[in-house]
């Protein structure tokens, strides 16, 4: 752990987006601790750049970041207005804040303290969500879920490289430990896409399970946990990959379950997961796949963030760590 962490309470903070409201659950008794107003529309809980600070990104009515202290577990001060911040990165270097203006279709890079304007890239690809980070740190995939696509960027230029149709519904989109390709989850092929990331190309689609939605590494690096939401039958599970050979070695079921998006703990023993259509929250063992706790939160749970992580800085989402 990063010494800026020090003092940090390890929390786990849910984001329900229609209530308007972030949850605090304490993961070693399972328990909600505190639940809080944050903005309308909470998407998810972005941990800043430097470590310091936890940011609700709300999208409704007024659009707004939700700042939090992540020693207290609660608001570190008035939301501040920033413009359609569905989701929030930060360039490796820690000069700029990605906003992820999904309904503008825009990218905004902002000052990662004041949040002003700096500049942005308009891209020709409706639905941008999602971003990971080449292993070089030079360039970025972000997937486009109402386009089918994909769009790769440079950082220090900001130039657009290059899109990629891929069909279907991108989801989330996390780098192999290798570095070699990206995955990406697709909801509406229910699988994983594998793009490599010199070429830019699609190599290899991998079936898991209805929905294919979030992306997370073990604490190893040996696998690759994909929420699968489940579909309308609501049946969702998370699919195990070997990085290695590529191949889904294990499935866990989450009966009635809509598993979404979330984080490993930092000692990777439990795997957390936000219900979006359940409005409940799953801790699985993944050692064995058992579900250790289904716990209510608030309506419409989405980006939830386990903290703190490993890591010498953040890259955004839910804990995206270098």
């Amino acid at each position: 752990m990063s010494p800026k962490v020090a003092g940090q309470r390890e929390l786990v903070y849910v984001p329900n987006h229609t209530d308007g409201t972030v949850t605090v659950i304490d993961p070693t008794t399972f328990k909600v601790i505190d639940t809080y107003a944050s903005g309308p529309g909470p998407q998810h809980v972005v941990p800043s750049w430097d470590l310091q600070t936890l940011y609700a990104t709300n999208t409704e009515n007024g659009w707004s970041l939700t700042p939090i202290d992540p020693k207290t577990g609660k608001r570190a001060g008035p939301n501040i207005p920033v413009d359609d911040p569905y989701n929030m990165y930060f360039t490796p270097d820690g000069s700029s804040a990605i906003v992820v203006a999904e309904a503008l279709e825009r990218l905004d890079f902002r000052d990662p303290h004041t949040f002003a304007l700096q500049s942005s890239i308009k891209v020709d690809c409706p639905g941008i969500d999602h971003i990971d980070f080449s292993a070089d740190l030079k360039t970025f995939v972000a997937t486009c879920e109402f386009s089918g696509k994909l769009v790769k960027i440079d950082v220090a230029s900001h130039k657009i490289l290059g899109y990629l149709d891929v069909g279907g519904k991108p989801q989330d989109i996390k780098l192999a430990p290798a570095g070699d390709v990206y995955y990406v989850a697709d909801m509406n092929k229910n699988g994983i896409d594998v793009i490599d990331d010199a070429t830019f190309r699609m190599i290899e689609f991998i079936p898991t399970g209805p929905e294919a939605h979030g992306l997370y590494a073990s604490r190893d690096s040996k696998f690759l946990y994909i929420s699968n939401r489940g579909g309308s039958a609501n049946q969702g599970s998370v699919s195990v990959l070997d990085f290695a050979t590529r191949k889904v070695v294990a499935n866990w079921p989450i009966p009635n379950g809509t598993p979404d998006m979330g984080n490993v703990s930092a000692d990777g023993k439990v795997f957390w997961l936000s219900g979006r259509r359940s409005d409940e929250v799953y801790a699985i063992d993944t050692t064995t796949g058992k579900l250790l706790a289904r716990i209510p939160v608030g309506r419409e749970p989405h980006g939830l963030a386990v903290w703190p992580q490993p890591g010498r800085f953040s890259l955004g989402h839910t804990g995206i760590m270098r």
